[in-house]
Order: structure tokens, then sequence, then C-alpha cells
């Protein structure tokens, strides 16, 4: 007999655990527990703060969304209209010295000439082949290829996304792209070269919210403090040490076990079936593949740089720096770094030279976020990292060589992205489905493995879904049809469905998705 018995055990308080659990506190019917081992809620969409003052989101975090329950959500736990900054995206990439708007492939027109040729020639002949085409394209590669031709995919598609992902395009497939990549229209680029036109804003985060205060994890933790605490288990009594799926008991780091008729896990599905002991389902989930996250920040004294201005983040292709994007994180909010009164001494110059003083003094101070991916097909020399990407900075213009750094922040998170494999597909769709047999529903970032569904709002969404499909069988839009739930066309439909409302005892079926 367990020590604690629920009907709906949720392990992890990142976004998708949160979901879940603002479900079942708003359905108020099923007992629940949500249990996490770190001390407060975000998994990975937390913020780290550094002893000098400086705040880091652990990855690029925008909040943007496809759904009205998660805003409400949000706007519940952060009610204010000064507990927001909100932003238009202003983002570029770096391309031979030059800020070419984002999305590259749009805005051909600002490259030099010899380089406007070369994606022009490939635009059209992948125009041209697309006309004939009766197959679809068997990797991302082959898809790049189609849709952007040969120019564009070796300036920039190829090296950028090898930079993100550390595999070879050639491995991954192609059914996650939906509204992640934005396709280019020929006749739209070359009449922008023609006239030197740029491109327009593009994409679902074109605008976006952020928090005024304490970074991305600030949202998770207001979010966790609307949850009853007699229903929250966090910290070493909420480490999940061990799962009896036969049994339908947890072990908890302090001994303390826990029953469960249902069970929604948020933990990378990899470490799951470990901790179930389950040889058969580890073996599957070995056909997973992931790549390493290296967050790195640099605190930096001084106005922010006009060559930096407004902008929000940044893309890099190149291999002059090791990381493949720049968050300006310091533009996000005026409290992602000290005041301009805090004092504080520089560490050294950016170049490395030693500090011309060891002496305190005020700001104003600046930052930058920076991600570099590592994978065994992309290694990553750990301990020099945060050296070469402040050479990259330098290389790439960013900051200058006299800069004075007074803090800098380096955490490595090994799961950091879920790798959209050739194989993924035939993994998932043997795996979840064995997990679900049990009264397991694994969700989230790395719990169901769909980067398409991977945003905050998707993972919350996700564990808002598994609830429902626990308690009425109502279908999983988000996890199992990605495609539907991101489309624009439905964005509005989704936003007036009033089945949501907090409250709610019933649930209505969902309507079903469109051909």
């Amino acid at each position: 007999m367990a020590d604690i018995n629920v009907d709906v055990l949720v392990i992890g308080a990142g976004p998708t655990g949160l979901g879940a659990a603002k479900r079942l506190q708003h359905i108020d019917g099923p007992s629940w527990l949500i249990v996490d081992a770190n001390e407060k809620a975000g998994g990975l969409a937390s913020t780290d703060v550094t002893p000098e003052g400086f705040l880091y989101d652990v990855g690029g975090h925008v909040i943007f969304s496809h759904y009205k329950y998660f805003d409400d959500c949000l706007d519940e736990a952060l009610p204010n209209k000064e507990d927001w900054y909100h932003h238009q995206r202003i983002s570029y990439v770096r391309y031979k010295g030059l800020w070419v708007p984002y999305p590259f492939q749009n805005n051909l027109s600002m490259l030099p000439k010899e380089d406007q040729v070369k994606c022009i020639e490939g635009l059209i002949d992948a125009t041209l082949a697309a006309r004939v085409a009766t197959d679809k394209p068997k990797d991302f590669d082959e898809w790049i290829l189609r849709t952007c031709g040969e120019g564009v995919a070796n300036i920039f598609m190829r090296p950028y996304n090898y930079k993100v992902w550390a595999v070879p395009t050639t491995k991954m497939q192609c059914q996650w792209l939906g509204e992640r990549v934005a396709a280019p229209d020929l006749k739209l680029v070359t009449k922008n070269i023609i006239l030197n036109k740029v491109a327009g804003n593009w994409g679902p985060n074109a605008t976006f919210r952020f928090p005024a205060r304490d970074g991305t994890g600030g949202i998770w933790i207001a979010v966790a403090n609307t949850l009853p605490e007699e229903k929250k288990r966090f910290g070493k009594k909420g480490e999940v040490v061990k799962v009896d799926a036969e049994k339908k008991i947890v072990t908890l780091g302090d001994g303390t076990t826990v029953g469960y008729d249902k069970l929604i896990s948020t933990m990378p599905v990899d470490h799951l079936v470990e901790k179930m002991g389950n040889e058969e389902l580890v073996k599957l989930s070995k056909g997973l593949f992931y790549s390493s996250t290296h967050v790195i920040g640099v605190g930096i004294r001084g106005e922010r740089p006009e060559r930096i201005g407004d902008k929000c983040w940044l893309y890099f292709p190149e291999n002059n720096c090791p990381f493949y994007r720049a968050t300006i994180f310091s533009n996000y909010s005026p409290y992602n770094q000290p005041q301009a009164d805090v004092e504080l001494p520089t560490k050294y110059l950016a170049d490395g030279s030693p500090a011309p003083s060891s002496e305190p003094k005020p700001g104003p101070y600046w930052s930058i976020m920076l991600e570099v991916s590592q994978s065994p097909m992309k290694p990553v020399d750990e301990e020099n990292i945060l050296k070469e990407c402040i050479q990259g900075l330098i290389n790439t213009e960013m900051i200058k060589p006299d800069d004075e750094i007074v803090s800098t922040y380096h955490r490595k998170f090994d799961h950091g992205y879920p790798t959209p494999t050739l194989e993924r597909e035939g993994v998932l769709k043997e795996l979840l489905p064995k997990l679900q047999a049990m009264d397991i529903w694994s969700r989230g970032r790395f719990g169901s493995w769909r980067y398409e569904v991977g945003n905050q709002d998707h993972s919350f969404m996700l564990g808002v879904e598994a609830v429902d499909n626990i308690v009425s069988g109502a279908v999983e839009l988000t996890l199992n049809y990605p495609d539907f739930v991101n489309t624009r066309q439905n964005t509005e439909r989704r936003l007036n469905q009033s089945f949501y409302k907090s409250g709610s005892s019933s649930i209505p079926s969902r309507p079903a998705p469109s051909a």
C-alpha cells in the first residue's frame, strides 16, 4: 500500500506538468498531485540569476500562443499590465559581415550580387523541379533543396541547421517543419532583389510578450503559485526515484511512495523507461536522438551599442563563432540585468586582457545570451566554450575587444533539442502507445519528443489535453495533429472554444481535425 494515493500523478513542473495540474484544478474532479525534483517550477523554461544579478533563461524563450486557455492561465498568474512587456521581433542572420533580415531566404536582396545569383539560380531550379515532382521529400535536406534550391541550401540552410541540430540535414525527417521554416516565394524574392526591398516580418512569433521581472521562469513560478500547496511536492521530496508501472506506484526521493490510477510523465521518455526498469522500452527509446545545449551568458558594462539597437535574437550560420543563436536578453526587460547604480568590478576585457582596475564601478549594463549545440556528431570543447563564444562575439562584431565583461554564465542541458530524425516516428508510434496501455501518458518537449509542438504554449496544452483525454477520452490535438494546431487559420476557432473555461466540470468533445 502506498503512502499517498491519487487518481492522477503528474511528474514534472515545467510547462507540460503545470498545464496538466491547472486542468485538473479547473475540472475539480480527480484527486491529483504534481511532483518535481527541482525546488522551483519551470523545467526547461526556468530562469537562472548570476551572482552579479544578470538573468538568463535556460535557452531562448518568448511567449506567443495558439491557445486562449494558455493565455488565460498566464494572465491569471500575472494579471497586471505592468507584469509584461510586448515586443515586435527584430531578428537578423549574420552573413559575410552583413545583417540580413530574418527569414534569410525571403531577403536575398541584402546579399552580395554573386550570392544573389547563386540563390536565384537555385530557386528557379527548385521551382521548376517542384512542378513535376510526384513524390514527397525523403528527408530535411531534400526538402531544403526542393524548397530553397542549392544556393540558399549551401549558404544558409545546411550550415545553420547543422549548428542548431548537431546532425546533418540528411539525417532529419521533414514532417516537423510546419510553420517553423519559411518557404520562399520566387516571384516575391526576385521582385525584392530588383527593387532592393526587404521582406516583411514572418512567422507566429513576429510579435511576442515577455515578463517584466524574473524572466521566463517567473511565469511558471507564478502559475505554480496558483496551485494548492498540498498538491505540490518539489525538491528532494518530489524527485522520482522509481516507477513501478505494474503496481502503479512511484517512489520519491525521500522514500515516500505514491499510488496512482493514471500517470502523466513529463520527464524525458528515455529517462522514464529507465526508472521503470523496462528493458524492452529502454531498448526502443535508444532510437530517439537528442542534442545537448550550452547556454552562455555575457554581462557587459556600458550603454547598449547602436549597432545592437533593438535586436531581439540573431542567427549565425558561419563558422566564425560556435553559437547558432544570440539573444540580446537585456532588450527583453530592463530588469534582466542589474540597474545602472549597482557597482560591479570588471572580470576582464572581451579579448581576455586583465581589467584596468579591480574597483567596482556603476553601470549601465547590457547582456547577451548564446546557445551552442552538442552531440556525438558535433563535439564541443566544454572547458573552453565560454572563451570561444566571447571570441565569436568579437568576430561577429557583437562586442568590441576592449568591452568590459562584468559577469559570465554557462550551463549545459543534456537534453536540449529532441531531434526529428528519420527514425523518430517509427519509435514514437510504438513507444507512446505501449506506455499509454500501462496508463502512462508521456507528454512534453522530451516526454512526447515532438519538437514541432515543443514551444511553451504547445507544451502547456500537451498537459491540458492529456488530462482531457484521461477524464473524457477527448482527442489530444496538439500531440496527434501538430499541423492542425499550428495553422494560423485555425487559431481563431480555438480561441473561441468555450469548453476550456475555468471551473468547467464537463468537457465536450473536440472538433475533428480538418482534412
